[in-house]
């Protein structure tokens, strides 16, 4: 293999498929990244086996091939360099790579490109397309409350649903509950429900760029999803197993509702939060109606070792009093997701879920589970 290319499209091509590459592994050769030459533009692809990740980037091919070298030296030496052409060949069948570029070459050890793992290739099954803009939202709302420990592995995934035209994201980690609903481009010909990695959501999230619609396609056994962007797949294994019935977690009414303001509301919890680390990581909310006036909104922590902390926020207040505590960890990451103006909160007891959503919008719903403190 030989070719041309500018440093900076290797470099970004690098960038793209790094998330993919193993870093504990007993297959070393998974720490690598494949290099091959494919209809006049450079390939790389990289996996760990659960998920593969494939880019194309521009360049002048002179000698078709395939080779892989160890990704995070690959990595390293690519980006040291300044923005210029450089020439990659490879070197006795098998063995590594010459790159050069403006005074300056390395030779890199690598492996023969058939010891690398094949990249799954999805081409048939349920297919649809996706805004670029909806799935970004609805992934950035939705995965951070995916479980991260795997005790139980379906919790650590994002339950996708699509029917029809309408696409459903739902995760949950026994804490707390996010849920996004948005539309897809092309309907589905029967309802599709599988578990996605969130790591692999987080993937595609990242490299969301453009206009151009997502393709989405999960194979007839349900066993992989495919996401294709421009000029990068991702492949990923889906998680097997049942999702909890999280419908059934979202409260159907409540006794106070509360809108008050993002901005506020977020600063209001920052400062909270700084109290909150040696106190059981406990916020407490408490909820007054105006009887007449503005209501508002009292947020405090305390520890029994550092001190306390009382600030208050004015609100639209419907209802009742109201009072309940959250873990700050929680109730920060909700509010630097929601992307609107205005929040609204519900709740019905200190003991029951709270809702947190956005004003007039009825596409997000996030849902807390309560700390349970002495008031």
């Amino acid at each position: 293999m030989q070719l041309n290319c500018l440093q900076e499209n290797f470099s970004h091509g690098l960038g793209v498929v790094q998330r993919a590459v193993a870093t504990r592994t007993t297959l070393p050769i998974t720490q690598h990244v494949l290099l091959t030459s494919d209809e006049g533009r450079l390939k790389l692809s990289a996996t760990n086996l659960e998920i593969a990740i494939s880019t194309w980037v521009g360049a002048e091919i002179t000698e078709e091939g395939s080779i892989t070298v160890p990704a995070r030296l690959l990595t390293d030496f690519v980006n040291s360099l300044n923005k210029q052409p450089i020439s990659i060949k490879s070197i006795s069948p098998g063995k590594g790579v010459e790159i050069q570029g403006d005074r300056v070459e390395a030779t890199i050890n690598g492996a023969d490109a058939s010891e690398f793992p094949p990249i799954p290739s999805v081409s048939d099954g349920i297919a649809t397309r996706i805004d670029p803009k909806a799935l970004r939202e609805a992934i950035h709302q939705v995965v951070l409350a995916a479980a991260a420990e795997d005790s139980r592995p379906v919790l650590t995934g994002v339950n996708v649903e699509i029917e029809g035209t309408t696409l459903t994201l739902a995760a949950a980690d026994g804490f707390r509950l996010a849920v996004h609903t948005t539309a897809v481009l092309d309907a589905v010909p029967e309802k599709l429900s599988v578990i996605v990695p969130s790591r692999t959501l987080q993937e595609v999230e990242r490299l969301i760029e453009g206009d151009d619609p997502v393709d989405v396609v999960v194979t007839t056994q349900r066993s992989q999803v495919l996401f294709r962007l421009k000029n990068v797949e991702i492949v990923s294994q889906l998680i097997q197993g049942t999702f909890p019935n999280y419908s059934q977690l979202v409260p159907q009414d409540h006794t106070t509702r509360v809108i008050v303001d993002l901005a506020e509301l977020q600063r209001a919890t920052r400062t909270a939060s700084i109290f909150a680390k040696d106190g059981s990581g406990i916020i407490r909310i408490q909820v007054a109606p105006g009887n007449g006036s503005a209501g508002k909104v009292t947020i405090s922590s305390r520890s029994e070792e550092v001190g306390d902390n009382t600030g208050e926020i004015e609100a639209e207040v419907e209802g009742e009093e109201a009072k309940i505590a959250f873990n700050s960890r929680y109730l920060s990451d909700v509010l630097a997701v929601i992307g609107k103006d205005k929040v609204a909160m519900e709740m019905t007891t200190s003991s029951s879920p709270g809702v947190i959503k956005p004003v007039d919008d009825d596409n997000y719903i996030h849902v807390v589970m309560p700390m349970f403190v002495q008031w």
